[in-house]
């Protein structure tokens, strides 16, 4: 996903009563033509969790036949993109040649490093009838050393993400290992992306990180007398042994791991150097980066 003007940062506000919690974000929604997403990260006054810099809800939209996702080709630099859908079925395309339709309960690990194009649109037989769409898309940040590494494309379809069932609420570990299990997905630092179906009454004991954020994608969570909303990221320091408990039938999304320190991000391109993503939004200029293979025709200017 490429991040455009219209897209909004989130608002923040301090809570203390859940001693864990550091902070409750509050995210915007921002409606783009029957088609809304949610930005938690990054925000003004809290630029990552763990290894994250970027977390985007789409959806859940419906679109009518005809009509849907079509991100134009866009560079990245710096990162790693993961992909997650809760509905709908996505088509993506990038410079490597890659070529993969998303489906619910796949990962889509794109490694960007020194430089990637993708696009992400639709397949026809999708894109001519009426379908919905819901996800996640996220970034995490490279280490340093990894910055500049060669891109890659990974895909994981949902049989290989490894599920377990911890006091009766089911636990999907997307990314990292905890609760006993460990994901397949290729990690470049210590990461964690958790998620869980949480039924009303019942309570789950958050995984041990650096730094966690718990996103409620549907339902309402509790943690002691701190209430967490649906589409509102609570953002942990040292979470072990907190307890959450949904206050009605809900699914979490957890995203943690350990810092990695500064970085900056302009439009599409992350560096720990300025001068890193100056060059890169040269090179887009200059369109030095490789075509999207199969989808040549066009791009997203860099703004």
């Amino acid at each position: 996903m490429s991040i455009q003007s219209e897209h909004v940062i989130s608002d923040c506000k301090q809570l203390d009563s859940c001693g864990a919690i550091k902070m409750v974000l509050m995210p915007k929604d921002k409606d783009l033509g029957g088609f809304s997403v949610r930005r938690t990260l990054p925000t003004a006054k809290l630029k990552t969790i763990g290894p994250w810099i970027f977390f985007d809800h789409m959806g859940p939209a419906t679109f009518q036949a005809g009509t849907g996702i079509d991100v134009r080709p866009h560079p990245h630099i710096g990162i790693a993109t993961v992909t997650y859908l809760f509905s709908g079925d996505i088509l993506h395309r990038d410079s490597l040649g890659s070529e993969q339709s998303i489906k619910p309960g796949d990962i889509n690990l794109m490694v960007a490093g020194r430089g990637i194009v993708h696009s992400e649109r639709e397949r026809d037989e999708v894109r001519n009838s009426t379908h919905n769409i819901e996800g996640l898309q996220l970034w995490l940040a490279l280490p340093e050393v990894a910055q500049e590494t060669s891109p890659e494309f990974h895909h994981y379809p949902a049989t290989s993400i490894p599920k377990t069932v911890i006091d009766d609420v089911s636990v999907t570990v997307m990314i990292g290992a905890a609760y006993g299990v460990e994901s397949p997905v290729k990690t470049f630092s210590e990461t964690l992306y958790i998620e869980a179906e949480i039924k009303q009454g019942q309570s789950l004991v958050l995984p041990n990180t650096s730094e966690l954020g718990v996103y409620v994608v549907k339902g309402d969570m509790q943690c002691r007398d701190t209430h967490i909303p649906m589409h509102a990221m609570a953002v942990f320091d040292s979470p072990q042994g907190i307890k959450l408990t949904a206050n009605q039938n809900s699914r979490i999304a957890m995203v943690g791991g350990k810092s990695l320190g500064k970085r900056y991000i302009e439009w599409n391109f992350v560096s720990t150097s300025k001068d890193r993503i100056e060059e890169a939004k040269k090179a887009w200029q200059s369109k030095e980066f490789p075509d999207v293979v199969g989808d040549e025709k066009e791009f997203i200017p860099l703004p």
